[in-house]
């Protein structure tokens, strides 16, 4: 089947079982919400071919999650993101559609619908599974999201859903077509298996993942291959004096002698702590073995290979993040992300204020300093405006 037959198949799953709701409210829920952002763009470097330095868009994002619940046992789901986006961007970088109309899975479930020199309409399925539970077993097939990770801003064992911080406003993350199987080995162990499928031998990603609790710690320990590495790992999620303290670490070891991959060690370590007053402190250090400490190549917000090696390009990077609710319905927050070898680094202001029990309104800014030739001194600077309705 093609991308379009495909996708139409998809597409018409999911208008049926939006159909049944009605019908079916017991065993057929529908979520979601519709949100517009708008988007602003300064890049320090302006792009080959282009003259115009200041670039902006708009998306207007409706995201649909059906759940049905066939049995005690057996439950399906599919959500689909559509977005409808215009545009200097769309009009004046050729390159930009194609970082939109990109499937990260096995199977290419997205599509561009309609489109114009200045706007084109994108659909995609990020999720579309089926699962089944019964006794202590669970088993889920199709594209879901595997989340492995502990830390929260870098997740050297997410393994299967490795995402950019910068990326916030895609909250569910990116979807897999893989299989994950877990057994519950008591009330707070459980072992697992996953096996995604890449669109070679070479990009096929399976593990095992073993997790249990000891001295009021939650531990996870991993082994398995991914892409064109062996890897092994490990992670932790406890407190100390009341703030969180988590940490992860993966050793990659290349499964051949080709120079394409290169063992590695890529650790985060991070701590939180909320005060009395609810101002929120959190900081994160992230180390990789294969990252430089001098100058290295500009950080690309449209890059579409992102993997746990390359999270950062840095060997030491470090994260800083306060937020306070200022009142009950409106909080700022501030982070932060430093470059430790080349001195470039990141701030990022945002305010959020909750207009109605379901429609908020963001502010936020991705703003990036530092020297030519450095992680982010390249980059430039960015504004976002998003108002989210949830249904």
């Amino acid at each position: 089947m093609n991308k379009i037959g495909l996708n139409r198949f998809l597409l018409v799953i999911l208008l049926f079982c939006v159909y049944a709701v009605s019908g079916q409210e017991r065993k057929l829920v529908l979520t979601g919400y519709t949100k517009d952002l708008l988007f602003y763009f300064h890049p320090k470097t302006k792009f080959p071919g282009i003259s115009n330095d200041q670039l902006y868009s708009s998306i207007i994002h409706n995201r649909m999650n059906v759940r049905w619940y066939a049995g005690e046992h057996l439950t399906f789901g599919i959500d689909s993101r559509n977005r409808l986006l215009f545009g200097s961007m769309i009009r004046d970088l050729p390159f930009y559609k194609s970082t939109i109309d990109f499937d990260p899975g096995h199977f290419d479930l997205a599509a561009v619908v309609a489109s114009d020199k200045s706007w084109f309409l994108h659909t995609m399925v990020d999720r579309a599974w089926m699962e089944f539970s019964g006794n202590r077993w669970q088993v889920t097939i199709g594209r879901q999201r595997i989340n492995w990770g502990m830390n929260l801003v870098w997740n050297p064992n997410d393994l299967f859903n490795t995402f950019s911080f910068f990326d916030f406003d895609y909250e569910e993350r990116p979807g897999r077509d893989a299989i994950r199987i877990r057994y519950y080995t008591g009330s707070t162990s459980s072992a697992e298996f996953a096996y995604k499928l890449g669109h070679t031998n070479e990009e096929n990603t399976f593990a095992g993942l073993y997790r249990f609790t000891a001295w009021e710690y939650d531990f996870q320990l991993l082994t398995g291959k991914a892409g064109p590495d062996f890897v092994t790992g490990a992670g932790w999620s406890g407190d100390i004096l009341g703030g969180g303290f988590r940490g992860e670490v993966s050793w990659f070891r290349p499964c051949s002698k080709e120079p394409e991959s290169k063992e590695a060690v890529i650790a985060s370590l991070s701590g939180d702590y909320t005060f009395m007053n609810s101002l929120y402190l959190h900081g994160s250090f992230l180390f990789n073995s294969q990252g430089t400490t001098g100058r290295s190549e500009g950080l690309s917000l449209f890059d579409l290979n992102l993997t746990v090696k390359n999270i950062s390009k840095a060997k030491y990077s470090v994260f800083l993040q306060a937020s306070y609710p200022i009142t009950p319905l409106f909080s700022a927050s501030a982070s932060s992300i430093i470059n430790t070898g080349d001195g470039s680094f990141y701030i990022g202001p945002a305010a959020t204020w909750s207009l109605t029990n379901n429609l908020e309104l963001l502010l936020t800014g991705q703003l990036f300093f530092g020297d030519p030739l450095t992680e982010y001194g390249s980059t430039g600077k960015a504004a976002f405006a998003r108002l989210k309705w949830a249904f």
